[in-house]
């Protein structure tokens, strides 16, 4: 039997990249998922992916989605979202808040806009939509949250600080992952002994999605600097798996890096389809 058999997982931002990974991998291990992001139909944004595709791969290999457009940045498109899912199969197991956004920009160039939809999407949706579907995870007394975090939300150390932390302007996006970080933290604290766990998980390199692509197509010299690295999709995707296995009462509360948490937990990053070991 496969792991999540009959679950239903929601999963944000799954239109391209980490979202549709980890809504692959779900899939493969016997959930229903749901894939929500606001790109439904193929060519609707700038980047490639859209929901359509995400579930068409998914149901090619045997597994079971749907989409539901969302935007997370705004409040009654969330709740729409949700009420869609609870509509169709009335539960909602699992919660991956995946959906983001970033602006790079020196503190003289974040504007109010761009400081309050940074906010809105990284912390306020992923505090919104927990709050939508812990009433259901708690009368059933299982539940798994995870929240994608990113290593931006470490510390700046220094002086001297490193050049990123100095001119590319990580300045906000670090801010509301800390804040992820934190609220995962507090929320697994209240909800202990409730069978539900809360979770997240940063990459521990830049993982190669359709938006790092359009990144490097225009500025490939990013690849020479030393600091740089990169790291398969498919192991944000087996990390994010492996979180919505664990035991509420021993892995709860964590703030985790992709490929060092799975080396600890002696897990193999496996293709998006589970029918593979890649490393």
């Amino acid at each position: 039997m496969k792991t999540l058999q009959g679950k239903v997982a929601v999963v944000t931002g799954a239109s391209r990249g980490i979202g549709a990974a980890i809504a692959k991998r779900l899939a493969a291990e016997g959930a229903i998922v749901a894939c929500t992001a606001r790109t439904v139909e193929a060519g609707g944004a700038h980047l490639p992916g859209s929901l359509n595709e995400t579930v068409a791969a998914i149901e090619a290999l045997g597994g079971e989605a749907f989409a539901v457009q969302c935007d997370v940045a705004e409040p009654v498109s969330r709740a729409l979202m949700v009420e869609k899912v609870l509509s169709r199969y009335g539960r909602v197991d699992i919660l991956v808040n995946n959906a983001a956004a970033a602006t790079f920009a020196p503190i003289e160039r974040v504007t109010a806009a761009s400081l309050h939809s940074q906010f809105e999407i990284n912390v306020y949706g992923p505090f919104d939509l927990c709050q939508r579907v812990l009433p259901g995870m708690r009368e059933r007394g299982w539940g798994r949250i995870v929240n994608i975090s990113s290593a931006q939300a470490e510390m700046p150390k220094g002086p001297p600080f490193l050049p990123n932390d100095r001119f590319h302007g990580p300045l906000v996006y670090g801010m509301v992952k800390v804040a992820l970080n934190r609220f995962t933290a507090g929320l697994a604290a209240e909800l202990e002994g409730s069978g539900i766990a809360v979770n997240s998980v940063a990459p521990v390199s830049a993982v190669y999605t359709e938006g790092v692509a359009a990144m490097l197509s225009h500025d490939d010299s990013i690849r020479s600097d030393p600091l740089w690295q990169e790291e398969p999709v498919e192991a944000m995707a087996e990390a994010a798996l492996a979180l919505c296995l664990v035991d509420p009462a021993a892995t709860s509360g964590r703030n985790v890096y992709s490929l060092r948490y799975l080396e600890e937990i002696g897990r193999p990053v496996y293709s998006l389809d589970g029918r593979s070991v890649l490393a």
